[in-house]
């Protein structure tokens, strides 16, 4: 079945983890306020992709398997890229869910879809050669080095609260599914998709293997707004607006922000590497693939508002 299009313009939307809990009962209550949200935007008539984090979900999913597998014998090991699909599948079916309850309670003649993502990663990526993302259960040493001899991971002591183990981070390449995601998208459907930045796959013998890495959300949201060409990006943080000299007396938030104001502002280290800095970077490469868009950054309770250009900071090529 087919739905009508919006008339308006697509928006790739990057959930950050405020709008998602650290529990499934939680995120099944707050995911209800996200999807009011963006139901909101397509009652405007904007055709929706939304993306979403996944980092909480998939450590709590490895540490399940990782302490089930230690513990009554019976359990395998998961691997990673295993673990980052099934965080999709449970966010992703929480967020449709929810989307879709709130279209038929507006009577909003939509549907919704999550869509697992696979996204290309070249191999050769000099992120593998120095893996720093932390994921899983806090490990003792002992435990660890067996670990790091029966699998090949790589684990390093984590700011003296124990051992974990470490993925790269590498930059997306191709999302696999983005004919899927552009098809769904003009039969009218709103798509979940590219959660936790898809779950990372390398291009071998003509076909796709998963590598244990963990792709940043927002750089993959980024690609996947570009290869749209979506009129827009809007990457949903903590606060309303971008902001310089952050959390001091001279705190300035800003409302427009150029790419090379932005590219000047992280010379000099404005934005923090865990927090702002990869979301304004995303932007960035959003911007400099597809020039002819607009990237925004903002709170969730601020979406419909920024896409509306009354709210949140506008960064422009």
């Amino acid at each position: 079945m087919s739905y009508q299009k919006g008339p308006g313009q697509t928006v790739v939307i990057a959930l950050g983890g405020n709008a998602l809990g650290n529990t499934p009962q939680e995120q099944l209550e707050l995911v209800k306020n996200t999807a009011s949200h963006i139901v909101d935007m397509v009652g405007e008539g904007v055709n929706v992709v939304v993306s979403h984090g996944n980092g909480p979900q998939v450590g709590m999913i490895q540490n399940a398997f990782d302490y089930a597998n230690a513990h009554d014998g019976k359990t395998p090991a998961m691997p990673l890229p295993e673990c980052g699909a099934m965080s999709q599948g449970y966010i992703g079916y929480q967020l449709s869910q929810a989307i879709l309850n709130e279209l038929k309670r507006r009577d909003i003649m939509r549907s919704s879809v999550a869509l697992i993502t696979q996204t290309v990663v070249d191999a050769n990526d000099p992120a593998f050669q120095d893996p720093t993302k932390p994921v899983g259960a806090f490990l003792t040493e002992d435990e660890a080095v067996r670990l790091a001899n029966e699998t090949g991971a790589t684990f390093k002591e984590d700011a003296g609260r124990g051992w974990r183990q470490v993925v790269a981070s590498p930059a997306p390449v191709r999302i696999v599914e983005f004919d899927a995601i552009k098809d769904l998208v003009d039969d009218g459907y709103l798509v979940v998709s590219t959660g936790g930045g898809g779950v990372p796959v390398v291009e071998e013998d003509g076909g796709y293997r998963g590598v244990p890495a963990v792709i940043d959300k927002d750089r993959s949201s980024a690609k996947l707004a570009a290869d749209f060409k979506a009129d827009m990006l809007v990457i949903l943080t903590a606060v309303p607006k971008v902001a310089i000299n952050f959390n001091t007396p001279d705190q300035q938030d800003l409302d427009v922000l150029t790419v090379a104001e932005a590219a000047q502002y992280i010379e000099e280290g404005q934005f923090a590497p865990g927090s702002m800095l990869p979301k304004v970077e995303a932007c960035i490469a959003y911007l400099q693939a597809y020039p002819e868009g607009k990237a925004i950054i903002t709170s969730l309770e601020n979406a419909a508002e920024a896409i509306e250009g009354e709210s949140g900071t506008l960064i422009v090529a």
